[in-house]
């Protein structure tokens, strides 16, 4: 299966099929998540996992416990599969994130569930 081209297609397309897909996994997160991402093909959006069912809509909410900003380019780098990327990216100042800094180590979950099957 192709990789997403863009964080448009993630959050428009595969994020809410896979949150629609299995709500309960989605629900093991647990969390407000705010996406800033930059760049074509970028934008923001909030996956709510606490919501039953849960959602992933247009627009950073503030209620966000986590806030990820990263440009669109990186993002597809994260998404690649490689487990590692995302800490790459923060480490090298890439990836931004504020909030709860934990929740974002589950970022790989919630992207699981968005992943082509």
């Amino acid at each position: 299966m192709a990789m997403p081209t863009s964080a448009q297609e993630v959050f428009d397309d595969l994020v809410p099929k896979g949150l629609a897909q299995f709500p309960d996994k989605a629900g093991e997160l647990n969390s407000i998540y705010a996406f800033k991402i930059s760049g074509d093909g970028g934008g923001d959006w909030t996956v709510d996992t606490v919501a039953k069912p849960p959602t992933c809509t247009k627009g950073a909410s503030d209620k966000a416990q986590c806030t990820i900003e990263v440009s669109n380019e990186d993002f597809k780098t994260m998404l690649g599969g490689d487990p590692n990327a995302g800490m790459q990216l923060f480490f090298a100042g890439k990836l931004r994130v504020s909030g709860d800094v934990t929740l974002a180590m589950k970022l790989q979950q919630l992207f699981e569930l968005a992943r082509p099957k």
